[in-house]
C-alpha cells in the first residue's frame, strides 16, 4: 500500500467513526405532538404565567384529548413553517368527542390538525374548554416542536 492510499483509507475511516458517533449522541424527539398535518417531536417544558393583554397573540392553542382515538397525540394550532407558530408558547385546551361525535363514527378519526378541530368542532362532535384536563400539562407553557428523529 502506498503512503496516500493508507491516509485516504485512515481518513475514511475517521470520518466513518465521527459521523456515527455524531449520529448516536442526536437527541431522539419521538412522536408528541401534531402540527398541521404532520408529527412532531418536542422536549422539556416550562411553565409560564397567564398572558396579559399585551402578549396574548404570542401563545398557540394545544388541545389535548381526553377521550380521544388510541394513538391521538395533542394537537397543535400551527407548527414550524406556518406563519402563525409562536415558537412553542402554549395555552392548552381540554378536547372532549361529544355524544354526537362518539355516535358518528365506528372508530374514532385521529385528528392531525387545527382544521380538523375546527371542521368537527363546528359539526357538534367536539367540546373544546379552555386550560389542562387533571393531569395534563400547565395551562401556559413553553415547549418547542422539533423534527421527530
Amino acid at each position: 500500500m502506498t503512503t496516500r492510499f493508507r491516509v485516504t483509507l485512515l481518513t475514511a475511516a475517521c470520518l466513518t467513526w465521527l459521523a456515527g458517533a455524531a449520529w448516536a449522541q442526536q437527541p431522539n424527539f419521538s412522536p408528541a405532538v401534531y402540527g398541521d398535518g404532520a408529527v412532531w417531536g418536542t422536549k422539556g417544558t416550562t411553565s409560564l404565567p397567564a398572558p396579559n393583554a399585551h402578549n396574548q397573540q404570542s401563545f398557540d392553542k394545544l388541545f389535548v384529548f381526553v377521550n380521544g382515538a388510541p394513538g391521538q397525540l395533542p394537537v397543535s394550532e400551527a407548527a414550524p413553517r406556518n406563519p402563525l407558530y409562536n415558537g412553542g408558547r402554549w395555552f392548552t385546551q381540554t378536547v372532549m368527542w361529544t355524544a354526537a361525535g362518539l355516535a358518528a363514527y365506528d372508530t374514532l378519526p385521529v385528528l392531525m390538525s387545527y382544521d380538523e378541530i375546527l371542521q368537527q368542532q363546528a359539526q357538534g362532535y367536539l367540546a373544546i374548554a379552555p386550560g389542562s384536563p387533571a393531569g395534563g400539562p400547565p395551562p401556559y407553557f413553553q415547549c418547542p416542536l422539533l423534527p421527530v428523529k
